[in-house]
């Protein structure tokens, strides 16, 4: 599942490539969001907005938000214009004269009002990449529970956007032992990895990948070989079991947290 910075990135994408205030040509070749996207055809992208894993789709600056997760499978393609001919698998196709987008497999693809937008936000925990997020509400949440932080950081409802490699990296940098209780972390702790989530995901909203190592831990800085992974980017513990530890040299290991691959090291993270 694309974590949050990905979903950032996309907002971005399709504001960079339809919000110029030109109609935009809406359709559900797939034919589920058939009816929808007929409503909203020929009328201009106004606005795109994310929070956590979810993206919205504002058109014409009216009530009505397309909300789309992409959950595991969904899969979003953008292509210089002339669009070619869709595939029955395109649930949500944007096009205009110079760009196209095509939307497939996603979990959610929903016409929703603006109260039906707001009580999304309202469920969800604070975004570190959105400018109104409040990392007080996420830690007066983590520091009343007995629950792991490394599950805490998972839970959309006290941090959105989080995911199992954002996850992993953050702790590792901070030192900081994944199976530690929340109520375990201190104000100046979560302050620093508030402080690294905010920087790490805007670094990957602007590169379009995932890189946390430090400089003095990059392939050049240790001459080491550089990562091999479908994931791509540069990790210090994520995907990278019984292999050596940049800092330590100790074995990374692995365990299964919440029905997640939890990534650490057990030398390095003993705060």
């Amino acid at each position: 599942m694309p974590e949050g910075h990905t979903i950032h990135r996309l907002a971005k994408d399709y504001t960079s490539a339809f919000a110029d205030g030109t109609p935009v040509h809406v359709t559900s070749p797939q034919g589920t969001f058939a009816a929808a996207a007929a409503l909203l055809t020929h009328t201009p992208l106004h606005t795109a907005d994310a929070h956590g894993k979810h993206l919205f789709l504002n058109f014409a600056d009216s009530d009505a938000w397309i909300h789309i997760h992409l959950g595991l499978f969904g899969k979003v393609t953008f292509g210089p214009a002339p669009a070619p001919p869709p595939t029955d698998t395109v649930r949500l196709r944007l096009a205009n004269d110079t760009a196209y987008v095509d939307l497939r497999g996603p979990t959610t693809c929903a016409l929703i009002t603006a109260p039906e937008k707001q009580a999304i936000h309202d469920r969800l925990g604070p975004d570190p990449l959105r400018p109104d997020a409040d990392p007080h509400r996420a830690y007066a949440r983590i520091s009343r529970s007995r629950t792991t932080i490394a599950a805490l950081l998972m839970d959309q409802k006290v941090v959105a956007g989080v995911g199992n490699v954002y996850r992993a990296e953050v702790l590792f940098r901070r030192n900081i032992d994944p199976y530690r209780p929340g109520k375990g972390i201190t104000p100046a702790e979560w302050d620093a990895i508030w402080t690294d989530l905010v920087e790490l995901m805007r670094e990957g909203v602007r590169t379009n990948r995932i890189d946390t190592v430090r400089p003095e831990h990059t392939p050049e800085a240790m001459g080491r070989p550089p990562r091999v992974d479908d994931h791509g980017g540069e990790v210090y513990v994520y995907r990278r079991t019984h292999q050596p530890c940049h800092i330590c040299g100790g074995e990374i290991r692995t365990a299964d947290l919440a029905a997640r691959n939890l990534f650490w090291c057990p030398t390095c993270q003993t705060q």
